[in-house]
């Protein structure tokens, strides 16, 4: 039988929770001191290396306390180098973000942008390139969640590694949901987080990055907090991260993590995305709403959809929230065009019953 009481999360991140991860939030208090959370440190950036067999032998990750953007702010402060510049390849707010990160860090940077409903622009990265020969490191968001755009990295990481340019990447939507072709697309490093497809809570991020990296390709990082020589030291040595992490968050991403693995690893986390995009979407256009961006150019963890004529989204986040579901709402001159539907966290059958349902109150007949 439905829970009709139940709430469930459709914006990206925080997700709902599973029973299982839900339960281990109640586990005793921990100090982060102790040699048991030092353990649990180096069994969780082991799972962590883990989720994907590119990266199983030549990564290592640290973990961090913050949200997303703290672990990419740390990649771009710890690795972006001061001597030569970076170029940003954005077509949406987190890559304009990135762009920012740089410019208050000081560092020699360039951006080349797209429309937030736009590809990549390769032949205007590549003409960056050619224009800036100080350029020795990329960065670029793996899953654009301003749109739900996946975006399409085969020919950037090409092009980075036939000039042997470090590759830096935005993972916070997509680690754990969807293919990271670390070798084909010459990836140095990653930055994600525990709360988005992992399953796990707010409150942990982390970064993975090649061995090498961590030997040689550190750069003074110009903060305190978002040190990652600091936590790789630590983390790496006798297990302790510089400052306070969060205890219970870590609890619930190490259960997370064995949870994804006992589902059948990422892989399987993608293909349940894509059946829920497909059920939610047979939903919607149904009830006459068309998608942003075409079908085929969204990551599986997150669609955008045009508001129809007439309707704002607050009255369709107001309505939906009303059954029990919270939807997003679209950013910059997108937040009176769309409305944003993740499918990521613990999202039952009965919930997608109710959830037609509920769309059908919001949509059917205006």
């Amino acid at each position: 039988m439905a829970d009709e009481t139940r709430s469930v999360l459709l914006n990206p991140g925080p997700v709902t929770l599973s029973e299982r991860v839900r339960q281990v939030l109640g586990r005793d208090d921990w100090c982060h001191r102790e040699p048991e959370f030092a353990e649990l440190t180096r069994e969780i950036n082991s799972r962590l290396v883990s989720v994907y067999r590119e990266t199983a032998t030549d990564f290592e990750s640290v973990i961090l306390t913050g949200s997303g953007t703290s672990a990419v702010e740390a990649m771009v402060a710890s690795f972006a180098p001061r001597d030569a510049a970076t170029l940003v390849v954005a077509n949406g707010v987190y890559g304009e973000r990135i762009a920012g990160m740089l410019e208050v860090q000081g560092k020699p940077v360039y951006i080349c942008e797209a429309g937030w409903d736009q590809p990549i622009n390769m032949p205007a990265v590549a003409a960056e390139l050619d224009q800036h020969a100080d350029i020795s490191h990329v960065i670029a968001v793996h899953h654009e969640t301003t749109t739900g755009r996946l975006n399409d990295l085969g020919p950037l990481g090409e092009l980075c590694k036939e000039r042997k340019l470090t590759l830096l990447l935005d993972c916070v939507s997509s680690f754990g949901a969807e293919a990271i072709d670390v070798e084909g697309w010459n990836v140095a490093a990653i930055a994600a987080t525990a709360g988005k497809c992992l399953h796990g809570v707010p409150g942990i991020s982390f970064v993975l990055a090649r061995k090498s990296l961590w030997a040689s390709g550190l750069v003074e990082a110009g903060s305190v907090y978002l040190d990652l020589s600091a936590y790789h030291r630590g983390q790496h040595g006798s297990g302790y991260s510089p400052f306070t992490q969060s205890v219970q968050a870590a609890f619930a991403l190490r259960e997370a993590l064995e949870e994804l693995e006992d589902e059948g690893g990422w892989e399987q986390r993608r293909s349940m995305y894509r059946r829920r995009a497909g059920e939610i979407a047979t939903t919607l256009q149904s009830l006459g709403l068309t998608t942003l961006l075409k079908p085929e150019e969204y990551s599986c963890a997150l669609w955008s959809w045009l508001l129809p004529d007439g309707c704002s989204y607050e009255s369709v986040h107001d309505r939906l929230k009303g059954h029990g579901f919270v939807i997003y709402a679209g950013q910059g001159e997108q937040k009176t065009r769309i409305f944003r539907v993740a499918h990521m966290g613990d999202i039952t059958n009965a919930d997608l019953d109710r959830l037609k349902q509920a769309f059908g109150d919001c949509f059917d007949g205006g």
